[in-house]
C-alpha cells in the first residue's frame, strides 16, 4: 500500500491516465463487436442470440482477445505527459491493431487458407473454421503486440519497422500452415486438411490453432531479443526473419518430441485425424503452447 502511495505522489497524473486508457479499451472493445458484423456482412445480435451461431461467437471471442492483447502494448508502454496526449497516443494503438488484426485476417483467409470460405463458413455455423480463424487472430495480435512494444515512439521509422516484422510473421504463420497441410497429405492417404476443416473435424482445427498460437507466442520473444533500430530497416526485417525461422524451426524439433514423451503409446493421428477425438486434440493444443511459453521465456 505504501508503494502504492508513494507511486502516486510520484506520478500525480496516474490514476486520470488509467482511467483514461481503461475507458477507451472498453469502448474499442464495444466497437470490436459491430466491426465484426460489419466485416462478416451480419446483424451480430441476430447471429449471437437469434440464430445461436457458436461458430459466430467462437470467431468474435478471438477479435476481442486479439484486440485486447494489442491494447496491452499500449497499456504497458510509457504514459502519455498529458491526458490528452495519452488518449491520442491509446486511440491510435487501438486504430493501428485494428488495421493490422484486419489485414493479417485478409492474409490468413487469402493466403493460407485460399480453399476456405471462411466467412460464409463461420456464417453456415462452421465450429472448426472459426476456431482456426479465432487461433489466427489471437497469433496475430501476439505478433502485433509484441512490434509495437518493440519499435518505440510512433513516426515513420517506427511504422516501417512495425510494418516489417509484421509482414515477416505473418508470411511464416502462413508457411506453418503449409507445412501442416503437407503434413495432414502425408499422414492421410494424400486428403486435404482445408477440406477436413469445411468437413466439420473439430479435433483438427484445435490441434492446429494450438499450433498458431504456439508460433506466434514464440515469435514475440523476438522483441526482447533483437535491438530496434530505427533506421536500420534491412537489419530490422533480417533480424525479425531470422530470428523467426529460428523459432519456428525450433518448434518443429521439440513440440513433436514433447508430444511423444507426454502423449507416449497414443496414436496421435488415429486419434485426431480419423477419430476426432477433441481430449487428445486439446492436449495437443497446450503442448504446443507450453512449448512456446518456455521459448519465449528462455529468450526473454
Amino acid at each position: 500500500m505504501e508503494q502504492l502511495q508513494l507511486l502516486i505522489d510520484s506520478q500525480p497524473n496516474l490514476l486520470g491516465i488509467l482511467a483514461i486508457d481503461l475507458a477507451i479499451a472498453i469502448i474499442l472493445l464495444y466497437a470490436m463487436r459491430f466491426i465484426s458484423g460489419i466485416w462478416a456482412g451480419v446483424n451480430t445480435t441476430e447471429e449471437l442470440a437469434s440464430k445461436d451461431n457458436f461458430a459466430f461467437g467462437i470467431s468474435l471471442a478471438g477479435s476481442l482477445l486479439a484486440l485486447a492483447i494489442v491494447l496491452t502494448g499500449a497499456i504497458t508502454g510509457e504514459a502519455g505527459s498529458s491526458f490528452i496526449q495519452e488518449a491520442i497516443g491509446m486511440t491510435i494503438y487501438g486504430v493501428v491493431g485494428l488495421i493490422l488484426i484486419k489485414l493479417g485476417r485478409i492474409a490468413h483467409d487469402k493466403i493460407a487458407l485460399p480453399g476456405l470460405d471462411k466467412v460464409q463458413q463461420i456464417k453456415d455455423g462452421n465450429v472448426s473454421v472459426a476456431i482456426v480463424d479465432a487461433a489466427a487472430l489471437i497469433a496475430t495480435a501476439l505478433i502485433i503486440r509484441a512490434t509495437l512494444l518493440w519499435a518505440y515512439d510512433f513516426n515513420l521509422d517506427t511504422l516501417i519497422a512495425i510494418l516489417s516484422g509484421f509482414v515477416i510473421s505473418q508470411s511464416l504463420l502462413v508457411i506453418v500452415t503449409r507445412l501442416r497441410e503437407a503434413a495432414y497429405r502425408k499422414n492421410n492417404q494424400g486428403s486435404q486438411f482445408q477440406e477436413a476443416l469445411a468437413a466439420g473435424q473439430i479435433a483438427l482445427a484445435i490441434r492446429h490453432a494450438g499450433f498458431l498460437i504456439a508460433t506466434g507466442f514464440a515469435l514475440t520473444a523476438a522483441s526482447n531479443f533483437l535491438i530496434y533500430i530505427p533506421k536500420g530497416y534491412v537489419e530490422n526485417a533480417l533480424g525479425w526473419l531470422i530470428f523467426g525461422v529460428v523459432m519456428v524451426s525450433l518448434l518443429y524439433v521439440l513440440v513433436p518430441l514433447v508430444k511423444k514423451l507426454v502423449l507416449s503409446r497414443i496414436n496421435l493421428t488415429e486419434e485426431v485425424d480419423h477419430q476426432h477425438n477433441i481430449g487428445v486434440a486439446s492436449l495437443e493444443f497446450v503442448i504446443s503452447i507450453a512449448v512456446a511459453l518456455i521459448l519465449m521465456a528462455l529468450m526473454s
